[in-house]
């Protein structure tokens, strides 16, 4: 290992993140793609990453969907340009190939909302429930979970467990009230929110849909319930991409991270999109976790093959059977 390359190694493993000087003239995207080949490697991107990040992917799409595909691929290495959470569900489902995240401090506020400890104290007061998690949630809170879901088949996980059983729903408090009213369940609520969906504002939003009375408002189970109840279609993030291909509507109100955007415009050139405004100065609403990963970062991260997700046998072993409990129960309902 060259002089240059041992130094920037024990930057990365010293600061845990990215701040190495990158050469600005460096063509970026051809460096990339060439790593790509030389190691056998693999980039997905989450759709709230930078427009740039997802053109050069190899898959784009939510987290769990996207770590099922690396898991499925014979690459060697999988470059998760996303937020912690994400990175450690691909190494629960691919705990052979080297895992790495180009930036350590994407962290993300739903996850952080609820640390496994004192989750853990609060699982003891309801011996008897059983405990389902919202997928955005760290490694650790899957090994105390049950049963995991996504946003796309929450429903019919809550649906699935037997009505005499109580049931604790974590991190998001927002879905959790989404799934009650869709259920009719009484979950016990883990009082956690993302950062991004808590913030759009009601005001602001009523004001928009009333400067555009044709356009259809799509949001994010995510959001808070005042906003839910004005949708005209509640989904995940690729639901909601989905929801704007196969609908007639020209003008859509996106209620979700504003990266979205980016697959809806290329997917429906010929539609408007407008993304839904925050309670700040903001015309959009940006998460600074998913930020954090740049083209810079993601060409350092692959040329070092650092930072790189470990986990602990044990938490790989116990947070994936909460992933495999809900792939069995999904595959029954087609999902």
């Amino acid at each position: 290992m060259s002089t240059a390359i041992a130094k920037a190694t024990e930057q990365l493993q010293r600061n845990g993140y990215l701040d190495i000087e990158v050469d600005p003239t460096l063509d970026l995207v051809a460096e990339i793609n060439k790593l790509k080949k030389e190691k056998n490697a693999i980039i997905l991107a989450h759709y709230y990453q930078e427009s740039e990040i997802q053109d050069i992917a190899d898959y784009i799409g939510d987290s769990l969907g996207l770590s099922q595909m690396a898991a499925n691929t014979d690459a060697e290495m999988i470059v998760f340009a996303g937020v912690h959470f994400m990175a450690e569900t691909a190494k629960m489902l691919s705990p052979n190939k080297k895992v790495l995240l180009p930036d350590l401090k994407a962290g993300c506020s739903l996850a952080d909302s609820c640390p496994a400890p004192i989750f853990k104290k609060f699982k003891e007061k309801y011996p008897d429930h059983v405990v389902v998690s919202y997928i955005n949630c760290t490694a650790e809170l899957k090994t105390l979970t049950d049963i995991c879901c996504t946003s796309t088949n929450a429903v019919h996980i809550i649906e699935s467990i037997p009505e005499d059983k109580g049931i604790i729903f974590a991190p998001d408090r927002n879905l959790g009230a989404y799934l009650k009213k869709k259920t009719g369940r009484d979950l016990v609520l883990w009082n956690g929110t993302c950062m991004v969906h808590e913030i759009f504002s009601h005001e602001k939003i009523t004001k928009l849909m009333m400067r555009h009375p044709e356009a259809k408002f799509i949001a994010h189970p995510e959001c808070e319930a005042v906003l839910l109840e004005k949708a005209d279609y509640i989904g995940s993030t690729s639901g909601l991409l989905r929801y704007t291909q196969e609908n007639d509507a020209e003008t859509f109100i996106v209620a979700t991270e504003a990266g979205i955007l980016h697959q809806m415009e290329l997917k429906s050139p010929n539609k408007t999109f407008i993304p839904a405004p925050p309670n700040n100065t903001c015309a959009c609403n940006d998460c600074p976790h998913m930020k954090r990963n740049t083209m810079e970062k993601l060409y350092l991260s692959m040329k070092y093959e650092l930072p790189e997700i470990h986990l602990e046998d044990w938490v790989i072993e116990k947070g994936r059977a909460s992933i495999d409990r809900m792939l069995e129960i999904s595959e029954k309902v087609g999902l």
